[in-house]
């Protein structure tokens, strides 16, 4: 039997692309090839990382925009390193939101003064700093707009004259904003968009020659535009994969569809954990994620109890982080309401029997 799946990464994925992807590694588009054997050079993949390239500016709203969307090895974990080799010539500024932009503001202090502006450490990450100033004459500001470890996510996002940088690794493509705002967004694709292997990045292109020194060639993003992302052997089914998620996406009305779908579930699993006095949201309400909620039991409850309920339920991945403990549902796209209510039926039990 399927679980209810809500871990948070690698993620859950449409049963459809699971079922094509799997069709694809026995005989990929009636070729009598395997998607895993295929060159990488043949007219058959190139016609899919092309489409997927082109798709993920679509779904964005930044075709013909300036824009290049690549797929590149690493993860978000590469990129931390990437933005900083490419745009931090003398100071950047980062706000510090939780673990991954900890780590990104480690990497970037490699290579230039590193302003942190904003923190939400002092409450161990649960709520998004707000009002803060952005320095001048920087070289690009970094933000992490969901942070899955806390459950917090930023709902708008600041002005500033220098570069916005952003790292949505785990709400891309599930919620409208004006992505032209941005001018450099990656993500790793196991969060939200794809299997685990390939990291997306879109840049856009002006941003791009303005530091004076030499980058590697794998760092260099103006190396990977001008080579189609194929400067090496490109993650192909991880690729592949992501096409078949994004086509899945544009069907389903795009990310305007699928947010309305991702609101609905957040809303079910945030009323219930307010209603229920077993329960207790972790991060401030008015910074919660549409993608991660985190809860904790309240003092006294039976974990032990609750577990149980939740594992015979055939539920999944809902145990959180060790920097927060309690629980994590993370709600990624293809999530189904149904598995929510699951969740909720479950939490309702458990008030019902303790």
């Amino acid at each position: 039997m399927k679980k209810h799946n809500f871990s948070a990464g690698p993620c859950i994925l449409p049963q459809e692309v699971f079922e094509k992807a799997s069709q694809a590694v026995l005989d990929f588009n009636d070729s009598g090839l395997s998607i895993l054997e295929i060159s990488h050079r043949s007219d058959a993949f190139v016609s899919v990382i092309e489409e997927a390239r082109s798709l993920v500016l679509e779904l964005l709203g930044l075709q013909n925009k300036g824009y290049q969307a690549l797929f590149l090895h690493g993860g978000a974990s590469m990129q931390f390193l990437m933005v900083a080799y490419n745009l931090l010539q003398k100071k950047a500024a980062y706000t510090n939101t939780g673990t991954w932009s900890s780590k990104a503001i480690k990497e970037a202090k490699m290579f230039g003064e590193v302003a942190e502006v904003a923190s939400s450490k002092d409450k161990n990450f649960n709520y998004i700093p707000k009002d803060y100033q952005i320095p001048e004459g920087i070289d690009y500001f970094h933000c992490t707009s969901n942070n899955t470890i806390y459950g917090t996510q930023m709902k708008s996002f600041p002005k500033t004259t220098a570069p916005l940088v952003c790292d949505m690794s785990s709400d891309i493509l599930s919620r409208t904003l004006d992505f032209s705002q941005f001018d450099l967004i990656y993500a790793g694709a196991q969060k939200n968009m794809g299997p685990a292997g390939v990291t997306v990045a879109i840049v856009k292109e002006d941003i791009l020659g303005k530091v004076e020194r030499q980058i590697p060639s794998m760092m260099d993003y103006k190396v990977h535009i001008d080579k189609d992302s194929m400067f090496n052997t490109p993650s192909v089914f991880a690729i592949y994969t992501s096409l078949l998620n994004l086509r899945w996406l544009k069907n389903k009305g795009g990310i305007s569809g699928i947010e309305a779908q991702n609101d609905a579930k957040a809303k079910l699993l945030y009323t219930e954990i307010d209603r229920n006095p077993l329960f207790k949201g972790f991060a401030e309400k008015e910074d919660r994620s549409t993608m991660n909620p985190t809860f904790n039991l309240t003092e006294g409850t039976d974990k032990a109890s609750f577990d149980k309920l939740w594992k015979e339920a055939n539920i999944n991945g809902i145990n959180g982080h060790r920097s927060v403990g309690g629980y994590r549902a993370s709600m990624y796209n293809a999530l189904p309401l149904e598995s929510v209510q699951t969740l909720v039926d479950v939490m309702q039990h458990f008030e019902k029997i303790s």
